[in-house]
């Protein structure tokens, strides 16, 4: 990138190019992986943005230099492989609560989705090269690639997109409302543009001062989708002071607890006197625990259903999660991991079947090739999975979608367009995850399923994070990780279906539309 006879419009962050170019073999891997676990510090609870541009600039650095597409696609695995690595260390928490059992998968675990999540980030890369785009052409691919590759990771072997490039700026409010017209998808593209484009500061160029108007251009974009986000909330309803009223339950049960079948009755006698003795719960008209907050098959046991009856206020219902099992009676045949309504009378109202199941956490794939595995979640019977997005209707309670645990990272996949409910309701247990910067990062990604879809949601999570969202994805009240309590609120209100939720992925479509046609010129053009 350097010929000797031209400086780099910033010629620190040329200089750090060139030191990194000068680095071969393992030396070279070792800051690249470096670089990007310094990236991992931009997300939930962190929040350093400045970090994440290290990495990405590392990436598009190598994609200019690399001689082939082979070694532009390492240079893009190995910064991913430390981002992935740094960001989804927690996922170790889930397999230490039996270490004896779980503990020898950490590696394998941790290390191979990292090296999976890094190789969609890796084809970005080679996509680019093999393209032969350089300058802001090239920046604009690799904004293009990285948005195209990051949604076929949201669905391929099931899917995960977790730590996408947009989740960066969870902390702010004004740049989250971008995902109201795209999705966090066109939050991953915007950033990848805005934060990408300053690395050709260390390239020198014919023309300098294009480069520097690209960067800025950069730069401003980013601030114009902040300001126009700040506008937005600027104009919003204040929070109802009525409406529906709710209690959250957040016990804060360690999961070794959860996992001990002598401690299960005590753990839901505690919700109980937590729902009953707190003070202020009087005019709820809804108490929400959280994901397998009864860890029985409810439908069976009369005698609990009437204690469960007890802390339904009058005319309302408990929302809560529970297995739920066929047949009714002797051996099970299948089982899942629902939501289940109570009324105060102990009947079953309604109930909602986690459909997007955590692969050895809820399910062993490919059981016959590995029968020596079991999923981490107790029991020996794999859940199965419900029927999909859906909405539950109640006497005198907004029509409500839904969801368990990390379903809620599904960007347009969580509501039932055809049958739109009026609110989303999340239960989760994270205590899998102890005090980490994984429910930081589910939590975020809850909020931003709120401003895709014009929507409140309210989240009941054992050890936190639980909280009530508005539909501009603003925290209006929450519990924190480890806290023990509960939360009373009034629901928010929902807005019209935003430009997302109506167009969904086609709106993105046409966003990177014009972020490749916008590559096509540039390339035209040298610059």
């Amino acid at each position: 990138m350097t010929d000797g006879t031209m400086a780099a419009p910033w010629p620190m962050l040329g200089r750090l190019d060139a030191r990194l170019a000068g680095l071969t073999g393992w030396r070279r891997y070792l800051v690249l992986t470096f670089l990007g676990a310094l990236g991992a510090l931009a997300l939930p609870p962190v929040h350093v943005v400045p970090a994440f541009c290290l990495g990405l600039w590392a990436i598009v650095w190598g994609i200019e230099r690399a001689p082939t597409s082979r070694a532009a696609f390492a240079a893009g695995w190995w910064v991913a492989f430390g981002y992935f690595l740094a960001g989804l260390y927690w996922i170790a928490s889930a397999l230490l609560v039996d270490p004896l059992k779980f503990g020898w998968m950490i590696p394998f675990i941790v290390g191979g989705l990292s090296a999976l999540m890094a190789f969609f980030v890796g084809l970005s890369a080679a996509t680019v090269r093999r393209l032969k785009l350089r300058g802001v052409a090239g920046v604009l691919a690799l904004a293009v690639a990285w948005l195209f590759f990051e949604w076929v990771r949201s669905w391929l072997f099931s899917g995960f997109p977790w730590n996408l490039a947009g989740y960066v700026w969870a902390f702010s409010d004004g740049m989250n409302q971008f995902a109201a017209l795209a999705g966090v998808w066109g939050l991953s593209l915007v950033t990848i543009v805005g934060l990408g484009l300053p690395a050709l500061l260390a390239r020198p160029a014919k023309n300098p001062r294009t480069v520097v108007l690209a960067a800025a251009a950069g730069v401003t974009l980013l601030a114009a989708i902040w300001i126009g986000g700040t506008i937005r909330l600027s104009m919003a309803a204040p929070p109802p002071s009525d409406g529906l009223y709710l209690r959250i339950v957040q016990a804060a049960i360690p999961q070794t607890l959860k996992n001990d079948s002598d401690a299960a009755y005590k753990n839901v006698l505690r919700q109980i006197e937590m729902t009953r003795g707190t003070p202020g719960g009087e005019a709820a008209r809804l108490v929400l625990w959280p994901e397998a907050a009864v860890p029985f098959l409810i439908d069976r046991e009369p005698g609990l259903r009437s204690a469960l009856a007890g802390v339904v206020p009058p005319g309302g219902y408990l929302v809560t999660g529970s297995p739920r099992g066929e047949p009714q009676t002797g051996p099970l045949d299948q089982v899942w991991n629902s939501l289940v309504v109570l009324d105060e009378h102990g009947m079953i109202r309604a109930t909602f079947d986690k459909f997007h199941l955590v692969p050895l956490g809820e399910y062993v794939p490919l059981r016959r090739l590995f029968p020596f595995i079991s999923k981490v979640t107790p029991g020996g019977m794999d859940f199965t999975a419900g029927v999909g997005p859906t909405t539950i209707h109640l006497p005198g309670i907004p029509a409500v979608g839904p969801v368990i645990c990390y379903e809620v990272i599904f960007p347009h996949a969580i509501v039932n367009e055809a049958d739109r409910p009026d609110w989303i309701v999340n239960l989760t247990n994270d205590g899998w995850f102890g005090i980490t910067s994984g429910p930081h990062q589910h939590f975020a990604s809850a909020r931003l399923r709120a401003v895709e879809e014009g929507l409140p949601l309210v989240r009941a999570a054992n050890t936190g994070i639980s909280g009530i969202v508005d539909s501009y994805g603003r925290v209006i009240k929450e519990l924190g990780l480890g806290e023990i309590g509960v939360i009373d609120g009034v629901l928010p209100q929902p807005l019209t279906p935003t430009p997302y939720a109506r167009g969904g992925d086609w709106n993105v479509l046409a966003l990177g539309l014009i972020a490749a046609l916008l590559a096509l010129v540039c390339h035209r053009r040298k610059t």
